[in-house]
């Protein structure tokens, strides 16, 4: 899509969705942008776009057509992110549960849950769950008659925790989603049969914990989970704080965008590929060795960045402080690794050897503070003269290698 529209609305936004420019869109961002941008600004596409959600939701093929295409434009671009994090997913969206959301919200109904919301002036006509010591009520379904997170969240606990016989219908039928339609009950199915879902986690940030909090209390009420916390099956809700910028305020880019996963990754590597030419390493490794380790440490620390920092509460987010090589960092520790193998390798020994015959004598105090400390790792996860000091070496390489893949960082043996 080219943007330079002279202050004019792209076409691609004008009336209804023409399908044959999706395919022109080259940043889906910018495309997203300016569709919010418009939004926010005019009523009148407003009120369209709403409506053209709920007639997407019913499965038009106007609308299901240029929905489809511009997901499999966003795809590829998530999916080189995921493989960047070593992220492996199993792609299920809200769209994957649309045609179970009439039956669900039938039986909500019959037992006397769903109800039009008829005081409040801004839900009128809404059809809602009250819900006891709330002001408002949960909206299922919006006054538009389009879903929402609660319709789809509702929809996905009756099928994933209780209902198989409705996972034998001919999903076909509801011609909605995805091409491969017929998949949608074995997938459920399997869910159910094969992967015995008995303990579903929500991981979002902390704002949203009302919303969950009233989506959980009406599933009790509904009969799907047992009011005793502690049964099976049961559903929890996990909060993170925010990343902020310098500012206190949610982390942007100067010029007030929001910052792109994608962009972080890039620089943290841009950073640590310098440091280690710095370093003159790029005279001593091939280039696939440099773009390799820097990728290790860029990406390391930007998991451990985040990791590191309680769950709940918001952090400062500091590239300076993030790839910095002293105190409690990725880099930091990642190099403590490569050192470590680089002690066993010059050696000279063989350390597999070493295993089976040799023997570890903790006799000074720094070697016997490392293996105490060594020694707390199964406790803490669940999962334990030269050839002593080698074999305490392999010890904290392993144990660093097994904590390194629970953060999910690759670790790099020479730096």
């Amino acid at each position: 899509m080219d943007t330079r529209t002279g202050g004019r609305t792209p076409p691609t936004l004008q009336g209804g969705p023409p399908p044959h420019r999706l395919f022109e869109i080259s940043d889906d961002h910018v495309f997203y942008k300016a569709s919010k941008l418009r939004f926010d600004g005019d009523a009148a596409f407003k009120e369209r776009a709403q409506q053209a959600v709920v007639t997407l939701q019913r499965g038009e093929e106007k609308y299901r057509k240029p929905w489809a295409q511009i997901c499999e434009i966003s795809r590829p671009g998530f999916e080189k992110v995921y493989q960047r994090l070593g992220v492996h997913l199993e792609e299920k969206g809200e769209s994957f549960y649309n045609p179970y959301i009439p039956r669900t919200l039938d039986l909500l109904r019959q037992k006397g849950l769903l109800i039009e919301e008829t005081k409040i002036e801004t839900d009128k006509g809404a059809q809602v769950i009250k819900i006891e010591g709330k002001k408002r009520p949960l909206i299922v379904v919006k006054t538009d008659g389009a879903f929402n997170y609660a319709s789809t969240d509702l929809a996905a606990m009756w099928l994933i925790f209780l209902n198989k016989d409705y996972l034998k219908l001919d999903v076909d039928r509801f011609n909605f989603v995805f091409t491969i339609k017929s998949v949608f009950h074995v997938v459920c199915r399997y869910r159910l049969n094969e992967e015995k879902a008995e303990w579903i986690i929500y991981v979002t940030d902390v704002g949203q914990r009302e919303h969950f909090e009233m989506f959980f209390t009406a599933a009790k009420l509904a009969g799907w989970l047992p009011t005793d916390e502690n049964q099976y099956p049961k559903i929890s809700h996990v909060g993170f704080g925010l990343v902020l910028g310098d500012d206190g305020k949610r982390f942007r880019t100067r010029s007030t965008e929001v910052v792109k996963l994608v962009d972080l990754l890039d620089e943290a590597k841009t950073r640590c590929k310098a440091a280690l030419v710095e370093r003159g390493k790029a005279a001593e490794w091939t280039s696939e060795e440099l773009d390799q380790t820097a990728e290790a440490i860029g990406y390391g620390a930007v998991k451990y960045a985040d990791l590191k920092n309680n769950r709940l509460t918001n952090y400062t987010f500091s590239f300076d402080q993030m790839l910095n090589d002293k105190g409690n960092t990725a880099v930091y520790l990642l190099y403590a690794h490569a050192r470590i193998c680089s002690i066993i390798r010059k050696s000279g020994k063989d350390i597999e050897a070493l295993k089976k015959d040799g023997q570890i004598k903790l006799e000074k105090d720094e070697e016997r503070k490392l293996g105490l400390h060594l020694l707390q790792f199964p406790e803490v996860v669940g999962s334990a003269e030269e050839t002593s000091r080698l074999l305490l070496c392999e010890a904290t390489a392993v144990v660093m290698r097994k904590c390194f893949h629970l953060l999910g960082i690759t670790p790099v043996y020479k730096i």
